[in-house]
C-alpha cells in the first residue's frame, strides 16, 4: 500500500502538478408509523436478549434471500465480513482504528456543511480556512461489484451516499497506486474507453462534484478529490461501458480514472457516488431507474445484503416513508427529520428543537450515529438506567458508555427506536444497538457532537437490517425491518 500522505496541508494544486509532472514522463503512453412486523414480541418486552458470542464476527457467510432477485440488484457485503468477494489478505482495522477514521470523515461532513465558500469561512465562525473543502470517506465498509469496460472486468467499490464521483485506479498508474485485490483496470484493453476533453460541460461538473476545480493535460479533463483523512485520488476524466447486471449496462458513463491514487483504500478498488449531484451515479442512470434506489446494509458477522436500482420488486415488512430534507444540507447529502428517540418503549425527554437546529443526514458511511450534545445525554442516560446491573467500564474511542461482559454467557439491553418525519417509527435492530471491541469492551453505538449546530447522521451500524428505500424524485425516504432476510 502507498505511504498515506503525511500532512492534511498538501494541497491540490500540488497533487495536480505532481500528476501532470509525472505523465509527461509517460507521454507515450496510448490512453491519452411504526414498523416492526415479526418483531413484535421484542416490541412488547422492549428488551433484547443477545448471546456474548453474537458480538464477535463470523467466520461463516449467510446470504441475503433478497440479493440478485431482481434486475439492477448487486450484492452487498461487508469489507471485512466472511462474505466479501476476495479472502481478506488485509489485516482488519481494530475497533478503535475504525472509530477514530469515522471521526475524520464526521469531521470532514461537517466542515463541508459548515463552509461557505462565497466568504471562505466557516458558518458562525471568524476564522478563515482553505477554500479545498474536500469529502469524506472514512472506513468503506460496504462494498458491491459492477463491471466496467468493453471486455467488462469486475471491480470492488465501496458504495457512499456521501459522495458523488465514481473513481477507480487505472493503468499505468502514472504517480502511485495503493494495493487492491482485484486487476488494476487498464483503460487502454477496452474498446468504449474515452477521455473527457476540458472546456465541456461534464468537464466543469467536477468542481461541484469534487469541491476541486478541474485541470486538464492537454485537452484532457483532470479531476482531484481529497477526503477527510488526507486520502486523495487524482487522475484522468473519462467515459466507459459501466455494467451492473447483463440487463443493466449503460454506456459513456462518467468517473475518475485514479493515476495518483494514496490513503486509506486497501482493500477495494474505488468507489460509487450515491449521492445527489448531477455526476453520482443515481444521476446519471436516472433516465432508467428515476432516482430510486434500495439497500440492506448487513451486519458484518454473518449476512450479505443488497443493493437495488429502480423500483422493481415488493417492499418488506411495514415499509413506511418520511419526507426527505433538501433545503438545509448541501447538494449531496440526504436529509431526513428526526423528532423523538426512545429507549424501552419509552419518549425520552427531547425538545425538538435540538433536532431541528442544525438538521441530520442520512449516510451509508458514517459508522456511528452522531447526535446532537442534549438529545445524546438523555440517550446515555435512559440506556445507563437501564444497565445498572452489568458494571461500566472505559470509554473506548468516541464511545463513552462501555460494559465489561467478559463473565456474562447473555446480556439484556432495552430497545432503541428513531421517530422521524410523518410519525415514522424505526426500531434500531440489536446489532446497530451495542459496538463491541472485545467482551470486555461493549459500548452503546451511539456518539455526541461537539456543539449543538453540527450536523446529525444517521449511520450504517443503526441502519443495518433495515430496508431503506431511497425515492429522490418523490422527495421521501423509506424504511422497513428485516431488509436483509
Amino acid at each position: 500500500m502507498a505511504t498515506p500522505v503525511s500532512s492534511i496541508s498538501i494541497t491540490f494544486s500540488f497533487l495536480f502538478s505532481v500528476f501532470l509532472v509525472s505523465l509527461s514522463l509517460l507521454c507515450s503512453a496510448k490512453y491519452g408509523g411504526a414498523l416492526g412486523g415479526g418483531e413484535a414480541s421484542q416490541a412488547q418486552s422492549h428488551h433484547h436478549t443477545l448471546h456474548i458470542t453474537s458480538l464477535s464476527p463470523s467466520s461463516v457467510c449467510s446470504s441475503s434471500t433478497k440479493e440478485n432477485s431482481k434486475k439492477g440488484s448487486l450484492k452487498v457485503v461487508h469489507k471485512h465480513g466472511p462474505c466479501a468477494r476476495h479472502p481478506d489478505s488485509f489485516s482488519p482495522p481494530t475497533a478503535t482504528q475504525v472509530l477514530t477514521r469515522d471521526q475524520s470523515r464526521v469531521n470532514s461532513i461537517q466542515y463541508r456543511l459548515s463552509f461557505n465558500p462565497n466568504r471562505n469561512t466557516l458558518r458562525g465562525s471568524k476564522v478563515t480556512l482553505p477554500a479545498i473543502s474536500g469529502s469524506s470517506l472514512g472506513t468503506g465498509n460496504y462494498i458491491v461489484t459492477i463491471g466496467l469496460g468493453s471486455p467488462k472486468r469486475s471491480l470492488s467499490l465501496v458504495f457512499d451516499t456521501g459522495s458523488d464521483l465514481t473513481w477507480t485506479q487505472c493503468q499505468p498508474c502514472a504517480v502511485s497506486c495503493y494495493q487492491q485485490q482485484d486487476p488494476t483496470f487498464d483503460p487502454s484493453k477496452s474498446t468504449t474507453y474515452k477521455n473527457v476533453s476540458c472546456n465541456t460541460a461534464s468537464c466543469s461538473q467536477l468542481t461541484s462534484a469534487t469541491g476541486n476545480s478541474p485541470r486538464c493535460s492537454g485537452t484532457t479533463c483532470v479531476y482531484g478529490i481529497q477526503y477527510g483523512d488526507s486520502s486523495f485520488s487524482v487522475g484522468f476524466f473519462g467515459t466507459d461501458t459501466l455494467t451492473l447486471t447483463p440487463s443493466d449496462v449503460f454506456s459513456n458513463f462518467f468517473f475518475g480514472c485514479g493515476q495518483n491514487n494514496q490513503g486509506l483504500f486497501s482493500g477495494f478498488d474505488g468507489l460509487l457516488g450515491l449521492g445527489r449531484d448531477p455526476l453520482s451515479f443515481v444521476s446519471q442512470t436516472a433516465s432508467k431507474y428515476g432516482k430510486y434506489f434500495s439497500y440492506c446494509l448487513p451486519t458484518p458477522s454473518s449476512s450479505s445484503g443488497y443493493l437495488k436500482f429502480g423500483k422493481h420488486g415488493g417492499s418488506t415488512g411495514s415499509l413506511q416513508f418520511t419526507p426527505l430534507l433538501t433545503s438545509s444540507q448541501g447538494a449531496t447529502f440526504y436529509s431526513l427529520g428526526v423528532t423523538a428517540i426512545k429507549v424501552a418503549g419509552n419518549t425520552l425527554s427531547i425538545s425538538p428543537s435540538v433536532f431541528s437546529t442544525a438538521g441530520t443526514i442520512i449516510d451509508s458511511g458514517t459508522v456511528i450515529t452522531r447526535l446532537p450534545p442534549a438529545a445524546y445525554t438523555a440517550l446515555r442516560t435512559a440506556f445507563r438506567q437501564q444497565m445498572t446491573r452489568y458494571p461500566l467500564t472505559k470509554a473506548m474511542s468516541i464511545l463513552d458508555t462501555c460494559y465489561d461482559l467478559s463473565k456474562y454467557s447473555t446480556v439484556t439491553i432495552p430497545t432503541i427506536d428513531f421517530v422521524f418525519g410523518g410519525n415514522v417509527n424505526v426500531p434500531i435492530d440489536s446489532s446497530g444497538i451495542l459496538y463491541a471491541g472485545s467482551s470486555s469492551q461493549v459500548c452503546l453505538a451511539f456518539a455526541g457532537n461537539s456543539d449543538a449546530t453540527s450536523v446529525g447522521i444517521f449511520g450504517n451500524v443503526q441502519q443495518q437490517t433495515l430496508q431503506v428505500v431511497y425515492d429522490v424524485t418523490g422527495g421521501k425516504l423509506g424504511f422497513g425491518t428485516r431488509g436483509c432476510s
